[in-house]
């Protein structure tokens, strides 16, 4: 286990606490990267258990999409052909109060260098009916929407 990761428990209550109080609201985005095979990129942090799709907060004054075509370059170097498509919104109240967060889908894309150092752990490819052990539980749900094995549901 990653150093950052064992101190996991401990900060992310802190980190929560003081977003709830310098922003009262906060937003976040996520998207679904496929390669040509239909796989599913997913990126494991290096201060938080469990893999994810790549994405992140939604700085002040920036827009949405242009926090999810700069997430995916700082997180995993892909570079977005286009503009990202929302596919969902949903509410992420039972880990952090006021929280929501934009799914997104990166239908065009290229491969460019990743521009975050310390920030990711790993990253990989992975078919939608064989993802990795420790695939987070919204993860698994948000790709299954995405693939119309699942309905939707408002909560992150």
């Amino acid at each position: 286990m990653l150093w950052r990761q064992s101190l996991e428990p401990i900060l992310r209550p802190l980190f929560h606490f003081w977003f709830r109080l310098s922003r009262g609201m906060t937003l976040g985005v996520r998207g679904l990267v496929l390669d040509a095979r239909g796989h599913v990129l997913l990126i494991q942090h290096t201060y938080v258990r469990g893999w994810y799709l790549p994405g992140g907060g939604v700085d002040p004054g920036e827009a949405a999409e242009a926090a999810m075509m700069r997430e995916l370059v700082e997180e995993v170097g892909i570079i977005a052909q286009g503009r990202p498509k929302l596919l969902s919104v949903h509410s992420n109240h039972a880990r952090h109060k006021g929280d929501h967060v934009l799914y997104y889908h990166i239908e065009a894309w290229a491969q460019g260098q990743a521009t975050s150092r310390g920030e990711i752990h790993a990253m990989d490819w992975f078919a939608p009916d064989a993802l990795p052990e420790g695939v987070t539980d919204a993860t698994r749900r948000r790709i299954l929407e995405a693939l119309g094995q699942v309905p939707p549901h408002p909560d992150w």
